[in-house]
């Protein structure tokens, strides 16, 4: 009877705000699964576990919001250099969540979502490259809503292969490139997502960590959350998106 109770005022609070202004895109920074699971005596691979499950959380409550675009900081090209075992278990995980997306019913089925995983895939596993490229081609079809799967990502990989794209497209006879060149190779751009509106880090550190640093360089809000990433949820959410709806409403004020 409570979890209905609770789960009625979470649908009608999300019904509220999504009458007002609402973010096309937001990111998060999901920071702290290893803490959460060193408080919580759990096993590291038990907290990137929970960490899955936040997203996935997350990621409705943002469909719910009719958020047009989530990207997910999944996997660091840098993670490659943490312990083997830790590393097999993130990659046992993704190819998981990755063969999950891909059930029919489930939450992108469900919501009508396109999969992009973006990052350097030829470094991932041969297992998860397959389920890579099966969850993006089942996906491919749907329209309502973009998740990016940042792995093995890092911005200045973004970046530089950007740039590398922009060299080989250059007019030999004009071969000058422009900021909106760049910006049109970006990972991001080439999967169609609209510009950054929010960036959410968890776990109360402040700094980027090279995820979508040249797409939150302009007019993206950026919030450090103290929540470790696998308790963070609706209630550490609401906030955010308030300020972002007190702000855009106090730009149409100004205009």
């Amino acid at each position: 009877m409570r979890d209905s109770i609770v789960n009625q005022a979470q649908r009608f609070l999300l019904k509220v705000l999504a009458a007002g202004p609402v973010p096309k895109h937001v990111a998060f920074v999901m920071d702290g699964n290893r803490r959460y699971a060193r408080r919580q005596q759990k096993q590291v691979q038990e907290g990137h576990a929970d960490g899955y499950l936040a997203l996935r959380r997350m990621l409705e409550v943002c469909l719910r919001l009719n958020i047009q675009c989530v990207s997910a900081y999944a996997f660091s090209i840098e993670n490659f250099k943490r312990s083997e075992d830790e590393v097999k278990a993130l990659m046992k995980l993704a190819e998981k969540m990755l063969l999950e997306f891909c059930e029919h019913g489930d939450i992108l089925d469900e919501y009508g979502v396109r999969l992009n995983v973006l990052g350097r895939t030829s470094l991932l596993p041969e297992e998860v490259q397959l389920a890579v490229r099966k969850a993006e081609s089942m996906t491919r079809h749907n329209t309502r809503a973009i998740l990016n799967l940042c792995m093995p990502y890092t911005s200045r990989d973004e970046i530089t292969t950007a740039v590398e794209s922009c060299i080989r497209n250059a007019d030999p006879s004009n071969p000058q490139i422009t900021e909106k060149d760049i910006d049109a190779q970006l990972m991001t751009s080439l999967g169609c997502s609209p510009p950054l509106d929010i960036l959410v880090r968890t776990s109360g550190v402040k700094r980027l960590s090279d995820f979508l640093l040249w797409q939150c360089c302009e007019d993206t809000q950026i919030h450090i959350s103290s929540t470790f990433w696998p308790d963070f949820g609706l209630l550490d959410f609401v906030p955010i998106i308030l300020d972002f709806q007190r702000k855009a409403w106090g730009r149409q004020i100004s205009l």
